[in-house]
């Protein structure tokens, strides 16, 4: 009959009726499609890519699973397995299970075993006890990550380049010893690092603030110094050698012109961090403590085997010429009056260490050569000029007669050509140098008798009557010193 329940029921129509599945109703319209290799290699890299741009691998591994499957996620299987890391067979396990996670996401094992790994030492990196150290414990759970990111590497199963670009990602809750170890565990090295930073900027200011936080470390006598010590040379000597490395070094050619920029934005930064806070006179400060914990580090020794002598020179020659061109904001008339206070005894004994150690490493003739060179082309900082020229003439017993063959040359110039530069300049270094007593330079009133006295054919008599008249309120202030 027309309206039987039972022929509703097979047509499914009807409130009542039977509905079909999904399944059921899409089975006519799927069309089964030729096999397109091309096709195929486009979703695999469209997948590798949604791949490489997740957030949370972990999150992604989990999703990929099925839900009934009691396998272990890998960062859970490293941690695990950690504790005998070392062991062929534990290392041949995760290697079978980076293989076959790999093989389900169709990605390179290299890429995965990478993410994870970066995940991992994050990880480690989670609620630090110390700004820039590792703890006993996550100094513990590292060097098991270290191990098998050692193993992998020797089967060719980690990416470099990736695990260097993961970690960025995270880098503010990066720890420097966690970086350190990567390093010296030959894992990633610090060039590599560096040069996978995808922002230079950003780049120098954490390097920046780390080397800072770590220098307060080694300032406070840290209970590790020889840890902190070793990372902090290392990082230095990183830094001079690509920030100041000579055009004839083969390296230039290939290396990327943005570390070098880093690395002297770094080692810049570090400097006038340390002349400011000099110039502020701190006693316990925290930046005192960085300071003190820097300055060593401008030692010949520190970098002696591993940086080119050119390299090195190059860079206390610009340190030395930062240094006397920091912030030029003082006149000649405030160094006349204030250069009583910026005597060798009278500085502060951290600045008087970061010239000795400059001015030592370039030499006595070198020095004053920049000195000369810096004073006749720029703005300069006249305390840091002169403190300067009462380090050399007290610790340097040879730059005495340098400094005096120097001065002879500026009069020379001033008397010659009428360059009242080079007089301002000769009589403030003479007056720096009588400053630290007879037995260093001999007294201003005698050096200035002998200069009046002494023969000057060339000198327009006129034009010594005014450089007297002009320099006796400056003689008298001298005698008043």
């Amino acid at each position: 009959m027309p309206g039987s329940p039972a022929r509703g029921a097979a047509m499914g129509g009807g409130p009542r009726g039977l509905r079909k599945t999904w399944t059921e109703l899409l089975a006519g319209r799927v069309k089964k499609q030729k096999y397109d290799p091309e096709r195929e290699q486009k979703l695999k890299d469209s997948a590798l890519k949604l791949l490489r741009y997740h957030q949370n691998m972990h999150d992604l591994l989990l999703e990929v699973e099925e839900p009934q499957c009691k396998r272990l996620r890998l960062s859970e299987l490293i941690d695990r397995d950690s504790a005998d890391a070392s062991s062929d067979r534990s290392a041949s396990f995760i290697r079978s299970a980076f293989r076959d996670q790999a093989s389900r996401l169709g990605v390179p094992v290299g890429v995965l075993s990478a993410k994870v790994f970066a995940r991992s030492v994050q990880q480690v990196c989670v609620e630090p006890s110390h700004p820039v150290l590792l703890s006993p414990e996550q100094s513990k759970k590292l060097s098991s990550l270290l191990m098998i990111a050692r193993h992998l590497l020797a089967q060719n199963m980690f990416s470099r380049l990736t695990f260097c670009q993961e970690l960025w990602k995270a880098q503010n809750s990066l720890l420097l010893e966690a970086m350190w170890r990567l390093h010296t565990h030959s894992v990633v090295s610090l060039q590599e690092l560096l040069q996978s930073h995808p922002d230079s900027e950003a780049m120098a200011m954490w390097l920046f603030r780390n080397l800072r936080s770590l220098c307060e470390q080694i300032g406070a006598s840290c209970p590790s110094p020889d840890t902190t010590e070793a990372m902090l040379s290392g990082l230095v000597q990183l830094l001079i050698s690509r920030g100041f490395q000579g055009s004839s070094d083969p390296r230039r050619l290939v290396e990327p012109e943005r570390l070098p920029q880093v690395a002297t934005d770094v080692l810049q930064r570090m400097l006038a961090f340390s002349l400011d806070t000099l110039e502020a006179d701190p006693q316990t400060t925290l930046d005192c403590q960085a300071v003190s914990g820097w300055i060593p580090i401008y030692s010949g020794h520190t970098c002696c085997g591993v940086v080119t002598e050119n390299s090195l020179k190059s860079f206390f020659s610009h340190t030395l010429t930062q240094i006397l061109t920091h912030k030029p904001v003082l006149k000649v008339s405030d160094a006349i009056q204030m250069q009583k206070e910026w005597s060798f005894a009278k500085t502060h004994h951290l600045l008087t260490d970061l010239h000795c150690r400059v001015l030592a490493t370039l030499g006595p003739e070198e020095s004053v050569g920049r000195l000369q060179e810096v004073l006749e082309m720029q703005e300069v900082n006249w305390q840091h000029v002169l403190s300067c020229v009462s380090t050399l003439v007290v610790c340097f017993p040879e730059a005495q007669q340098l400094v005096k063959g120097w001065v002879a040359s500026l009069m020379a110039r001033a008397f010659e050509s009428y360059h009242l530069d080079s007089m301002v300049t000769a009589f403030l270094i003479v007056r720096q140098a009588t400053l630290e007593g007879p037995y260093v330079f001999p007294s201003y009133a005698d050096w200035f008798k002998v200069l009046r006295c002494a023969p000057r054919p060339y000198m327009d008599p006129t034009y010594m009557s005014v450089f007297c008249v002009w320099l006796q309120p400056v003689f008298l202030s001298a005698q008043c010193c």
